[in-house]
């Protein structure tokens, strides 16, 4: 046996310390269940949607985002973040100049014709459709693990998770309170059962006047909620002034009579991200005081 001197050892042992290792290939599946592999954790990211970003800050891969549709403002350090486009429609030429190694992209929220433009662009591409609460720290636990922040995601999705079910456990169980939920004043457009305010609406042990309907974000007519006499009508205040203001004079209605018109703060409860717990909790907070406003029996 040929023994080699030591400073070769040496240098050889020191050669191997500095020597970074690579990190192993990664593959996930999608929502749709489609298979997203990369060689190593996605180090170069573009966001195709506002709550994908704020997905990717929850897990601590925000410093990443190399590219952000309009709209993509929480937390304050994603609007720094270059644009691509927003939902009218993104510039693909603007996403492969920033040399993504992974674009996460909005199943139904993006448009589908560009989305499959994206499909064939040769970058890898994970499709984010969540639709009930209980999706969303899935979602963060996936990205972990494309990015290799899987520890970070396990926390976040913990947390999540546990204010969830602290939720439902405190309010599901209550009297329950017929709610209109309206996302838009004109024309006036609420959400069926399917869609996933419903979702926390159930949480909060209230019924959606409009669950049975067949769109799942229907447009309704003023005397349909007025024969639904909702015993709260809550929006999430997408719109500018007093969105719930009009429905003062509809005396009629028990939400009114009982003073219970609720405007929740901005974008908690609209997009599919981390804070959906908080706007189901901000949504909770209403329900029981409508609750508590109701007529004793």
């Amino acid at each position: 046996m040929v023994s080699l001197p030591m400073q070769v050892v040496a240098t050889a042992c020191l050669v191997l310390l500095l020597t970074p290792l690579r990190a192993a290939p990664v593959t996930v599946a999608d929502d749709l269940g489609r298979l997203v592999s990369l060689s190593e954790p996605a180090r170069r990211i573009v966001s195709l949607a506002p709550h994908v970003t704020e997905d990717l800050f929850a897990i601590g891969a925000g410093e990443w985002i190399v590219g952000a549709v309009d709209y993509s403002d929480y937390p304050p350090a994603a609007r720094r973040i270059a644009r691509v486009g927003g939902y009218s429609g993104f510039d693909l030429e603007r996403i492969r100049s920033l040399r993504p190694d992974l674009i996460v992209a909005w199943g139904t929220g993006n448009p589908d014709r560009q989305l499959q433009q994206i499909l064939r662009m040769g970058i890898p591409v994970y499709i984010s459709q969540a639709e009930r609460l209980e999706d969303i720290p899935v979602t963060l636990l996936r990205l972990g693990q494309l990015t290799g922040q899987q520890a970070v995601a396990q926390k976040a999705a913990g947390a999540y998770r546990t204010q969830l079910q602290q939720l439902h456990q405190r309010y599901a169980q209550r009297t329950p309170v017929r709610v209109f939920y309206q996302v838009w004043q004109r024309p006036l457009m609420t959400i069926n059962g399917r869609q996933y305010i419903s979702d926390a609406l159930r949480t909060c042990g209230a019924v959606n006047v409009f669950a049975d309907a067949r769109a799942l974000v229907p447009t309704v007519d003023v005397e349909a909620v007025v024969a639904a006499r909702p015993q709260a009508i809550i929006s999430s205040g997408g719109e500018e002034g007093d969105p719930l203001g009009s429905w003062r004079q509809w005396r009629s209605i028990p939400a009114v009579q009982h003073g219970q018109l609720h405007v929740l703060p901005k974008d908690i409860l609209v997009r599919m991200g981390p804070r959906l717990v908080e706007g189901t909790a901000a949504l909770c907070a209403a329900v029981e005081q409508a609750r508590q406003a109701l007529p004793s029996r």
